[in-house]
């Protein structure tokens, strides 16, 4: 059985301004903003929060089906996946309009401005839950509006369990759109500034939301991740990286490890583990889809981090 993993395929290019924003933005003449950043280093990596997450899962040897709407410009990524071994036959190539992108500029404070092109996203409706055969658990993660409602909703009627991870899109949805994606789900997921906004949003405590899904995950970054589950609070202890070179695409991998660990039925601590791990290992690399393991080397890694054996 597959995981179906809805959200966007998305093109990063990342480029780094060797300075500081604030040595060229007057305070005082913000309203009258006009800039330019020279930025001698540049990269194009593949992103988007389905393509991450399918690209992790399939590290562990899950069997991601990726569900997206992209562009006609998606020849690398396409040949990327393909190369991974990852199925494309439920993501639609819309070829009048773009791949999603983002285009991410960071000073040497780590300081970022992005500007995000939603391209082909904006039509993820396109696509239906409904469509995929032999699917059983799935993930609503960031995407067009229209599009995660419609997951959500379909995914509720077949009866497959399925995570709500509303990420950078939650601002899209108003507090009864928050709660409907609630009720509907099996599990929830969020860090934990977006943990606040969702209960800000939904007038609903943390465990109220706990109340209304079998499990409701907090990631804490370096902290590690609060799972509330079974009117338990389980504090899972962060996995140590080897060296910190790129956050980013650190969720997604935190995602990838937790549709497995809830594959395999692990319970609630092995399962945040897996997540926290899978956290570490990307934080080693750049880009989101550029570290490199099997399962064998992962369960090697959680033995020598956690003190026991994956079964």
């Amino acid at each position: 059985m597959a995981a179906l993993i809805c959200g966007s395929l998305a093109y990063d290019t990342i480029m780094v301004f060797p300075d500081q924003f604030k040595n060229h933005i007057l305070p005082d003449k913000v309203h009258i903003l006009n800039v330019s950043f020279l930025v001698p280093r540049m990269r194009r990596e593949f992103g988007g929060c389905a393509g991450n997450i399918a690209y992790n899962l399939k590290l562990l040897g899950g069997d991601p089906i990726p569900m997206a709407t992209v562009g006609g410009d998606f020849g690398p990524y396409r040949e990327w996946f393909n190369e991974q071994g990852i199925t494309l036959a439920h993501v639609k190539a819309i070829d009048e309009l773009f791949t999603p992108q983002a285009f991410i500029t960071t000073d040497l404070d780590n300081n970022q401005i992005t500007a995000f092109h939603p391209g082909a996203m904006m039509r993820s409706y396109e696509n239906h839950v409904k469509d995929v055969p032999n699917v059983s658990i799935g993930i609503v993660s960031p995407d067009g509006y229209e599009g995660m409602l419609q997951n959500a909703t379909e995914f509720h009627a077949a009866g497959i369990p399925f995570i709500f991870d509303p990420g950078q899109a939650m601002p899209l949805f108003n507090g009864e759109e928050l709660r409907n994606f609630i009720t509907q789900a099996d599990y929830v997921t969020v860090n934990d500034y977006e943990s606040n906004l969702l209960q800000e949003r939904t007038g609903w405590s943390a465990q109220d939301i706990a109340g209304k899904v079998k499990a409701y995950i907090v990631t804490r970054g370096p902290k590690g991740a609060e799972i509330h589950a079974d009117g338990q609070l389980h504090k899972v202890p962060p996995a140590h990286e080897r060296r910190v070179t790129d956050p980013t695409g650190c969720g997604d991998a935190f995602r990838a490890g937790l549709i497995f660990g809830i594959e395999k039925g692990y319970d609630w601590m092995t399962i945040g583990r897996l997540g926290n791990l899978m956290g570490a290992l990307k934080v080693e690399h750049p880009g989101t889809q550029n570290q490199r393991f099997d399962y064998d080397e992962f369960a090697e890694q959680f033995r020598q981090q956690f003190g026991y054996a994956l079964t």
